[in-house]
């Protein structure tokens, strides 16, 4: 019987040309390394080279290249803090003084046009003879023109139910807004901060709440304002506008405000 041949087994290593390849390589390296090492690089033409890379490869518009040509990247993260500075000496301003013109200019408008308003309402509610001095008073800022009411005239103590003798004064009021009023109308609730807790008030949040909804509740029986233009909220104790430690402060923070914005607040 004839043997097998023995199959040729492969040389343990790489291949030889490999070793050759990788020596060629090395000597190849050496040879530019030393070539640089010997040469003179001309600073002036490396420059131009690294602008020209700069602009062709740049992220920013028209092929710019960093913040201040480079400048204050270049110089590192420590020239970040002159970033201001840079900005101002270009005329690139965050906010510029035109724009600074235009927003003071705009808000002078808005304001002039809440104290118009403000004057409309004050003259209608003269127009009863200022019978209801005292339990109302009239305010306004560059958003809206505020009419508050005196809470004690509208409600009795710890109830949401309103007073005979306060209808008259809402008729008033609902006139006025019914008039006037031509964009949103907010009816708030404040309270002091004396606790309440009782079976149908748990807190003088629920409290303000249940009060300004009787008011939107009688607006929407008597006026022909519409329910979108109106909204109601509770705002508890939170939002004083006197010292609650004295009977007088607490007075004055359990009130009704109703806030008539104007068409240029943009509420």
């Amino acid at each position: 019987m004839s043997k097998k041949k023995k199959e040729d087994l492969a040389a343990p290593g790489s291949p030889a040309w490999m070793a050759t390849f990788s020596d060629l390589m090395n000597l190849l390296l050496c040879f530019f390394v030393l070539l640089f090492s010997m040469s003179s690089v001309d600073a002036k033409k490396f420059d131009e080279v690294a602008a020209s890379f700069s602009q062709t490869f740049s992220i920013f518009e028209a092929g710019a290249t960093a913040i201040g040509d480079g400048i204050l990247i270049s110089n590192g993260v420590s020239q970040l803090n002159e970033l201001d500075k840079y900005i101002n000496s270009t005329g690139k301003t965050a906010e510029s003084e035109q724009d600074v013109d235009v927003f003071e200019e705009f808000e002078e408008k808005k304001l002039s046009e809440s104290e118009e308003l403000a004057e409309k309402v004050e003259e209608a509610l003269a127009e009863d003879g200022n019978q209801h001095e005292g339990d109302i008073s009239v305010d306004f800022t560059s958003q809206y023109v505020s009419l508050t009411l005196n809470g004690a005239f509208l409600f009795d103590s710890g109830s949401d139910q309103l007073k005979e003798e306060a209808l008259p004064l809402l008729d008033k009021v609902g006139m006025i807004l019914v008039r006037y009023a031509e964009s949103t109308i907010e009816i708030e609730g404040h309270t002091d901060n004396v606790p309440i807790s009782n079976s149908k008030f748990a807190n003088n949040d629920v409290l303000s709440s249940f009060r300004a909804l009787s008011v939107f509740d009688y607006f929407m029986s008597t006026t022909s304002l519409e329910p979108s233009v109106l909204k109601h909220s509770g705002r508890g104790e939170h939002i004083p506008i006197a010292d609650n430690t004295t009977p007088e402060g607490r007075a004055q923070n359990r009130r009704v405000e109703i806030k008539i914005y104007t068409e240029l607040s943009g509420y």
